[in-house]
């Protein structure tokens, strides 16, 4: 398919500042895909759409606060680094890694072998070396101890670019079950479910099982290639429990239907099925525990093995997070939803409203 037929138009006053409070109260556009009709609804009434049996599966990333503003050694001048992910290297195998693969601003003058200092010497402070380019543009930073332990002290809330407003809180860019941290961005499908509507959910009988998949940020940047299957995907590392596993199978062999919250969810869920050649008829087939990188590209044509129903909010045009979801119900389904959503004055992005795909 054509990068261009992801396309669409959207007012910027529709790109979500703020989120929605309560977060059950954001809008949700209920799409059911077989009779490829839509309703307008609020996600406090997603439970009218599950049934007992059903199961829930949701990551439970948590974004690390990987905005670091620092300076270069010995000049001073200003930069700011994004830290995307661990990328251990020889030696570093485990233990806390030290290297961490990142994005510099401004970049064009931070070359290899540039040291950069975070914090102060009479407080926290962090120093690290450039070691390399990326091929997508980053570095490779190798710092003077583990970053992580000293983030909570020297980092900031990585909000997407397109949010302009200051978040008082930074839980709200959390999902209420967030546990393992990892993510340079939220698993924003998530964000709406309070702890209220989570019970509300299995007192009738739904389970809930969580999964972990670090999102990182490659994963809303637009795709360039004129064709789709040009676009060479990004690795991200994901986890999938032998309970939550024990689940999936379970919900399957008595018919009901794994609801994957978010696009990441699913990519956890369906790189286990590739792996494990398990597809949409393998009903009775057991799910075992994975882990690992994934890099699996999701768009139209490809063929579900374990999702059955989706949530997600709504998402940037050209990206690979919009094929998956009309990989999911169709191009023209998903793009009928799209422009559904914008005459509607749905609000968009990652503080944005939902969509439940049936």
């Amino acid at each position: 398919m054509r990068t261009d037929q992801f396309d669409y138009n959207l007012p910027p006053e529709l790109i979500a500042q703020t989120p929605v409070e309560p977060r059950d109260h954001s809008r949700l556009l209920v799409v059911h895909r077989a009779e490829r009709k839509m309703e307008h609804r609020r996600f406090f009434e997603l439970p009218e759409y599950l049934r007992r049996g059903d199961l829930l599966v949701a990551n439970e990333s948590r974004v690390l606060p990987a905005r670091l503003p620092g300076y270069k050694v010995p000049t001073g001048g200003k930069v700011e680094v994004l830290l995307l992910r661990p990328a251990p290297q020889p030696g570093e195998e485990g233990a806390e890694p030290v290297t961490w693969e990142a994005l510099v601003s401004p970049g064009r003058r931070v070359h290899e072998g540039t040291r950069l200092g975070f914090g102060s010497a009479g407080g926290p402070y962090l120093e690290a070396e450039v070691v390399s380019r990326t091929e997508l543009g980053g570095r490779l930073l190798r710092f003077s101890q583990p970053p992580r332990p000293l983030l909570n002290a020297l980092g900031q809330m990585p909000l997407p670019p397109y949010i302009h407003e200051t978040l008082s809180d930074p839980e709200r860019y959390q999902t209420v079950y967030a546990r393992t941290e990892g993510s340079a961005a939220a698993p924003t499908a998530g964000l709406h479910f309070t702890p209220r509507l989570l019970d509300e959910i299995r007192e009738q009988g739904v389970g809930f099982a969580t999964v972990t998949l670090h999102v990182g940020l490659d994963t809303f940047r637009p795709v360039h290639e004129e064709r789709v299957e040009e676009h060479p995907m990004h690795r991200e590392w994901y986890h999938l429990s032998a309970e939550a596993a024990e689940a999936i199978t379970r919900t399957r062999r008595d018919g009901g239907r794994v609801v994957a919250v978010g696009t990441t969810s699913v990519r956890v869920l369906e790189t286990a099925a590739q792996a494990q050649q398990i597809g949409p008829d393998d009903k009775g087939k057991e799910v075992e525990r994975a882990e690992g990188w994934t890099d699996l590209f999701i768009r139209p044509g490809y063929r579900f093995g374990l999702a059955d129903a989706m949530l997600t909010n709504f998402h940037l045009p050209r990206t690979t997070l919009l094929m998956l979801v009309s990989a999911f119900a169709g191009h023209e389904l998903v793009m009928g939803a799209y422009e559904e959503a914008v005459h509607e004055r749905y609000r968009f992005y990652s503080f944005g409203d939902a969509m439940l795909l049936l």
